[in-house]
């Protein structure tokens, strides 16, 4: 049977998997309704569930590009009309979205719409590629299934957010290093740092693995992003690095519950005060202090997939805001999971994540409950920055081991004796105080062992109680 290709440091599912979920149909019948079931539940789901942000972010992104390049407009001047949300990312990221000017909007729409589609077929196949391969188009129409259901991906083509762009630029670097290809990286995680700051935490993850050359190249492509930029738009540019930067009230309300960060949890309990800073900051450095601990391990071991799962975590923890649909960060920690099958955790989390309980405390996060429900999602990061497994998994060895053991060559009848030449050097005998015991392997120099060789080892809803709280959140969304 053909094995499916594998790379070092990224998910590998054996065909020992297939014993954990034995449910799954086995004809192309079986499959195929399997799948119109779930794209019936799919549709059904988004089209009586209130969950649609009718691109808000998008428009944002393109009511800012038609301002500056049509009307002399100023980046950070705008507002969609009606609401006091406009750009907040660096300057970088309104350069690389001028070819949006040459577009009108529902175009600009489906082209989003679009990449994010191209981004998430990307994301998917560094994940779990080769593992959905082996089960041809059932594999990817399974997959496209779950994630539609997946609130943080169903968000982001909702909002026409820019997230899993951002994430796929970072994974090509994780398929760099993991298959040893590590000379090439960094231009992925400098150009996604460039866009917007919080993936600037992975060239900190390439320092933390040792990776100086990959970390350089990082650097210095979001340095020349950014001066690119200021040569662009110099005006924009030194406004956003000495205000727009530290003013949070212009990305949204830290007490937000779509806000699952740590700074996001300290603002619900102290509203409606201010949170205190100091308390954040503390918070920040211990989660700083257990990713750089975690992620070590996971590169000592070549566990890339493992290192970037945890810092994608740490990413949404520490920073300040971290919408709903920012929480596509958390893909590489599930296949971390499914990788060491881990099926039952991976299912229940992703459940979760899928009903978007968090909104029920939409209106008020108070009390034992609040605390619990409201902070679900960063509930669910924090555990899985703590327990996700680091390393590369022992999978397939006990199957390997009865697959060696069952093909062991038969015994050899031994050769008859033959008495050494007078003044020779000849072999010891057999039972001798220095001799080898006799058996298949004697005289061959080798020892019979059932270890893998080296080519056969793995490498090391948002239900909402009243249609209120849904349409209050789809008018007057936050931004991105």
């Amino acid at each position: 049977m053909r094995r499916p290709r594998s790379f070092p440091g990224l998910p590998a599912i054996t065909p020992g998997l297939s014993r954990v979920t034995p449910r799954l149909p086995r004809t192309d019948r079986g499959r195929l309704f399997l799948v119109l079931g779930l794209t019936a539940v799919v549709t059904v789901f988004t089209a009586t569930v209130p969950l649609l942000r009718d691109w808000f972010d998008l428009r944002v992104y393109y009511g800012t590009i038609d301002a500056w390049a049509h009307h002399d407009g100023r980046i950070y001047d705008y507002l969609v009309p009606g609401t006091t949300y406009g750009f907040t990312y660096p300057p970088f990221a309104a350069v690389s979205m001028l070819p949006m000017s040459l577009l009108g909007l529902h175009t600009a729409i489906a082209v989003g719409l679009l990449l994010n589609f191209v981004a998430l077929g990307a994301v998917v196949w560094i994940l779990v590629g080769p593992a959905l391969r082996r089960y041809g188009w059932f594999g990817f129409a399974l997959a496209a299934c779950l994630l539609a259901l997946f609130e943080p991906v169903r968000d982001t083509f909702s909002f026409g957010q820019v997230n899993l762009l951002l994430l796929a630029l970072v994974l090509s670097d994780l398929w760099l290093l993991a298959t040893g290809r590590g000379r090439r990286a960094g231009v992925g995680i400098g150009l996604a740092a460039a866009i917007k700051l919080t993936p600037a935490i992975f060239i900190g993850m390439l320092l933390l693995a040792r990776r100086w050359r990959a970390a350089g190249v990082a650097t210095g492509v979001a340095a020349a992003a950014t001066a690119l930029a200021a040569w662009v738009a110099p005006e924009a540019s030194r406004f956003y690095w000495t205000h727009a930067l530290w003013d949070t009230d212009r990305i949204g309300r830290l007490g937000y519950v779509s806000n699952q960060s740590l700074q996001g949890v300290l603002a619900r309990l102290a509203a409606p005060g201010e949170p205190s800073k100091a308390l954040w900051a503390a918070a920040a450095l211990v989660v700083l202090c257990v990713w750089a601990w975690r992620t070590s391990r996971a590169v000592a071991a070549e566990d890339w997939t493992a290192a970037f799962a945890l810092t994608g975590l740490t990413a949404c923890l520490v920073s300040p805001i971290t919408w709903v649909h920012h929480l596509v960060w958390l893909l590489p920690a599930f296949a971390v999971l499914l990788r060491r099958r881990r099926l039952r955790v991976a299912g229940i989390l992703y459940a979760i994540l899928c009903t978007s309980v968090v909104w029920l405390w939409f209106d008020d996060a108070s009390g034992l409950d609040g605390f619990v429900g409201s902070n679900a999602y960063t509930w669910i990061t924090l555990g899985l920055l703590l327990w996700l497994p680091v390393g590369q998994p022992r999978v397939g060895r006990p199957t390997l081991i009865r697959r060696a053991r069952a093909t062991l060559p038969a015994p050899r009848q031994a050769a008859p004796a033959i008495a050494a030449a007078v003044g020779q050097p000849g072999p010891p005998v057999a039972g001798s105080a220095t001799g080898r015991a006799a058996g298949p392997a004697a005289g061959t120099g080798r020892v019979s062992r059932s270890d893998p060789t080296g080519s056969t080892r793995p490498d090391a809803l948002k239900p909402q109680s009243s249609s209120e709280r849904a349409s209050s959140y789809t008018v007057n969304p936050p931004p991105a």
